[in-house]
């Protein structure tokens, strides 16, 4: 019986191309040559009887057979990552880099609890984690999925959320002592207040509440303001340097141990939602799709687009 898969090779080529954007690049990731990839997709587009490819000197792009296909065999692709790794059985035989970014806070306090139980199941996976409040660019800084904080645009990309994570204010005993208990919201313009600046607008975050079942957002008059890391208003207000807002999964157990005190719980009631992302079209290896898996499964809610 002839050979009915035996272009699987060029397939790949116009894969690599089509993701990366030109031969030479397409070339690098496959550690092959631009000759030896532009062979590949004109032997393919011969074979279909198509042009995948529009090339000029100045750039490349996908017509739109090329398009159609690239999705069909991106497809395809998966489901062979799936077949070999349901194949493998082994837990111990998934292998592979996932490489991944997220905010400060969800890393330093919520990622490695979900991170554990994965790397001692998938010993042989190797997962970058990049510590960052800055949103990257998934696709062209060859990120596998990020984890964002807060409303998604609608970019095409597919949003799982993880957690709606609950806020809450606290100061240090100290300060209290010293500048008094705010009572009701009126009198928060009379403290000290530490507000962080948005790293996409340099704009100070608003202060979220809810009143008498009312969301309320407020703008706190900053005594001294905090950027890229969100989670130095925490420091700062634990050195009594004033108020903050701030994730309760991050000053619970500063609360507990007396090191901060929260202020004005009857406020409570407003979160912000954290959500892990990724691309729905893009060729994901097993370990990536693993690594997603584990994180959903920890969370809430199902997929959808952002």
């Amino acid at each position: 019986m002839a050979r009915r898969f035996d272009h699987v090779a060029d397939v790949e080529a116009f894969v690599a191309v089509a993701e990366q954007g030109s031969f030479t690049a397409g070339a690098v990731s496959l550690a092959s040559t631009a000759s030896v990839l532009s062979r590949a997709v004109g032997r393919l587009e011969a074979r279909l009887g198509q042009q995948l490819l529009h090339r000029t000197t100045r750039r490349l792009s996908l017509t739109d057979t090329g398009r159609l296909y690239l999705e069909q065999v991106r497809a395809a692709f998966t489901l062979l990552d799936d077949a070999e790794r349901d194949a493998q059985g082994d837990a111990e035989a998934l292998t592979g880099c996932v490489r991944i970014s997220v905010p400060t806070s969800f890393g330093h306090y919520r990622l490695p609890a979900l991170l554990q139980p994965f790397t001692a199941q998938y010993p042989q996976v190797r997962i970058e984690v990049n510590i960052t409040n800055r949103n990257v660019d998934l696709a062209a800084e060859g990120f596998d999925l990020v984890i964002r904080l807060g409303p998604l645009p609608d970019s095409g990309l597919v949003a799982r959320k993880l957690e709606d994570a609950p806020l809450c204010l606290v100061a240090a005993p100290a300060y209290l002592q010293q500048m008094g208990v705010p009572r009701t919201l009126a009198d928060l313009p009379q403290h000290r207040c530490l507000p962080f600046v948005m790293p996409r607008t340099g704009r100070l975050a608003p202060w979220v509440f809810r009143a008498q079942g009312e969301d309320v957002e407020w703008l706190p008059e900053a005594a001294v303001t905090v950027s890229d890391d969100v989670l130095g208003v925490v420091s700062l207000a634990e050195q009594g340097m004033g108020i903050c807002q701030s994730y309760d999964f991050i000053v619970h157990s500063r609360i507990a141990d007396g090191r901060l005190a929260e202020v004005l719980p009857q406020l409570r009631g407003r979160s912000r939602p954290f959500s892990v992302v990724y691309a729905p079209h893009r060729r994901q290896s097993a370990a990536a799709r693993a690594l997603i898996a584990q994180l959903t499964g920890q969370g809430q809610g199902g997929a959808r687009q952002a």
